[in-house]
């Protein structure tokens, strides 16, 4: 007679071989296993030039922010101007006005069933949408088109739609399925694809930007009835840190890295600081600021901020605006432009931000010299807030090295490794990380 100790060995003994003997269905989510990879940022050989009022409304509208009367009327006018001037140069009544979207610098290539398609990627919001098949031959004209009848892995979302609209009154709508997305070699097997069926024509003229990865938290996804997680979210389990990196340099081709965070891109020590997900963006507190190095003045207590990829500008409280720009000879908050300008030979002052009350993110001055207006004066990258909320957009980026970590939601922040002057810190318990030492990311 067998003894329940031999029993017990048996039947593990037994399940072991059966075990073995049976297929071990993979993780539908990825095939890659604790890695790291990056993506390149290339140039979009459509890019105008800035527009600065058009910027700033693009980002109040982004955020559903009331908009100044001044600046509505500022870029109706510039639109106007534009028309009337396509009219003189083509001769017929077919108007193409400059769209808003080629102020859309650089873009970055995934892949989506095999199919290459080059995209925007927005740390603001939480849609993966391309232009497809399923669009008129108008609208994919010059584009990167995804076609799901030449995906073997494609499989339709059936009763699933998207409709999204962004802040300079573009949008895109249509259908949601899954399929095989693959970005710097990382693979995510089912992603949610949000296929365009409708498109607002600025998306349509700019050929060099066929879509956009959305990065922020998967609760701002617009798919309905059911929700989809962002690529960031499927892929996280499966990378060798739950972080991805912005090195968003200034006229430079940049990169986005997923899974590390490389001590070679950044200088001095990384402050991490804790991200209040409550809204679904990466966002932090963010209270003062300081001028030219000098000492940090009061912005707005209980100030928030978002880190924001997807927008250009940035989107301050009243205070640190006025109080920068009081440090600016000849510059006024001027109602004809729609915001603060100032004279362009003017040498502006560097700028700091409060990054969760333990590091100043230093902005430098000619980044805020964003976009000439006439003759003689230049537009404010550094514009003023209409909310409670404040927005840190690229002109902070091209400064400032900057990780999102989904395992523990934190940001973490430090100068560029080529940049000149270093950051200021507050405080004394921030977590920090070594520029030539190893991730040590915010715990809790």
């Amino acid at each position: 007679m067998r003894s329940p100790v031999h029993s017990l060995l048996f039947c593990l003994g037994l399940f072991v071989l059966l075990a073995e003997a049976s297929p071990v269905r993979s993780d539908t989510r990825n095939t890659i296993q604790k890695r790291s990879f990056l993506v390149p940022r290339v140039k979009n050989e459509n890019f105008q030039g800035h527009n600065g009022p058009r910027q700033l409304l693009r980002a109040y509208r982004k955020y559903s922010m009331p908009v100044p009367q001044g600046l509505e009327e500022t870029v109706a006018r510039q639109t106007a101007q534009a028309k009337l001037k396509a009219r003189r140069r083509n001769g017929t009544g077919v108007v193409k006005a400059t769209p808003i979207r080629n102020d859309v610098e650089y873009v970055s290539p995934i892949k989506i069933g095999g199919q290459t398609v080059t995209v925007d990627f927005d740390t603001g919001s939480s849609d993966l949408w391309v232009f497809t098949s399923q669009l008129g031959r108008q609208a994919q004209a010059g584009h990167e088109i995804y076609d799901p009848a030449q995906s073997k892995t494609f499989s339709m979302l059936r009763g699933n739609s998207f409709d999204i609209s962004y802040g300079d009154g573009s949008g895109a709508a249509g259908n949601v399925g899954t399929d095989v997305v693959d970005i710097g070699g990382a693979t995510v097997t089912r992603q949610a694809i949000e296929m365009a069926t409708a498109l607002s024509a600025s998306f349509v003229e700019d050929t060099a930007n066929n879509g956009l990865m959305g990065l922020a938290f998967s609760k701002l996804n617009t798919v309905k009835p059911q929700k989809q997680k962002t690529f960031f979210d499927n892929v996280m389990p499966s990378l060798a840190e739950p972080v991805f990196t912005a090195d968003l340099k200034k006229a430079a081709v940049g990169a986005y890295e997923f899974g590390r965070v490389d001590p070679a891109k950044f200088v001095g020590q990384m402050t991490y600081v804790p991200v209040n997900t409550s809204n679904g963006f990466w966002q932090f507190s963010s209270e003062s600021f300081s001028v030219d190095g000098g000492t940090p003045q009061p912005g707005q207590a209980g100030g928030q901020a978002i880190a924001d990829t997807g927008t250009t500008i940035i989107l301050a409280n009243p205070a640190t605006v006025e109080g920068y720009y009081a440090a600016v000879s000849g510059a006024a908050n001027d109602q004809q432009q729609g915001g603060f300008t100032f004279p362009c030979a003017t040498q502006l002052p560097d700028l700091a931000l409060d990054i969760g009350g333990q590091y100043m993110a230093r902005v430098k001055g000619s980044d805020i010299n964003f976009a000439q207006v006439s003759d003689t004066m230049c537009f404010g990258a550094l514009q003023a807030t209409t909310s409670n909320v404040q927005v840190y957009g690229d002109v902070m980026f091209k400064t400032q090295f900057v990780a999102f970590n989904g395992g523990n939601n934190s940001l973490g922040f430090a100068e560029h490794a080529d940049g000149q002057a270093r950051p200021t810190q507050l405080g004394q318990q921030q977590q920090q990380q070594q520029g030539t030492g190893e991730t040590q990311p915010l715990r809790g």
